[in-house]
């Protein structure tokens, strides 16, 4: 943190005034929206990143001219298994001109993950996943998927982890492992 602030510090004293309000800014609030291709360009020479595979809504929405529902495709693609590699995929995702993303280039990074990954398991949305991916979850028997589909069927979506151990009854043992394989 330190390192960053300093490297802060020095470019600070070759830069506009209009760029030094923006790294201001940053500096206090490194994860409040950017504005404009400006602010993403700086947001990246200050280390700042975006992984286009792990993405939240949220971390979507920070970038200009991304809207909700863009947000919330890419986010329910990349939940679905989607892997974004390069930036050429989300425009297609997106269907939008290259051009119109590249501003972005700078800030995104497009981490393969392994679906196979012991280390880092891919991450199943609980509301949306059929029963043949949960069972490739190993703490996950047919009993409890069949209960976990049945009760999101009878009583609508899960809101979080909690609410599925509140709804299903579900031991903290149980929840500390799933917590690494649902994502809500």
């Amino acid at each position: 943190m330190a390192q960053w602030w300093q490297q802060l510090q020095q470019l600070g004293q070759s830069l506009t005034p209009q760029q030094r309000a923006i790294r201001a800014r940053l500096a206090q609030n490194p994860y409040g929206r950017l504005r404009s291709p400006l602010e993403v360009a700086i947001a990246a020479e200050l280390g700042l990143t975006l992984d286009a595979n792990s993405a939240t809504v949220d971390d979507w929405l920070r970038l200009p001219e991304i809207s909700i529902h863009q947000a919330r495709a890419l986010v329910a693609l990349t939940s679905n298994g989607v892997q974004f590699l390069c930036l050429e995929d989300l425009a297609a995702a997106l269907a939008l001109p290259l051009a119109r993303l590249a501003p972005y280039a700078p800030l995104l990074r497009f981490t393969y993950q392994d679906p196979a990954s012991v280390v880092a398991p891919i991450q199943l949305n609980a509301n949306t996943a059929t029963p043949a991916q949960l069972a490739a979850i190993p703490v996950l028997n047919a009993a409890l998927i069949a209960q976990l589909v049945g009760d999101r069927t009878a009583h609508g979506p899960y809101q979080s982890l909690a609410d599925l151990q509140q709804r299903l009854r579900l031991n903290p043992e149980l929840i500390a492992q799933l917590m690494y394989y649902l994502k809500f």
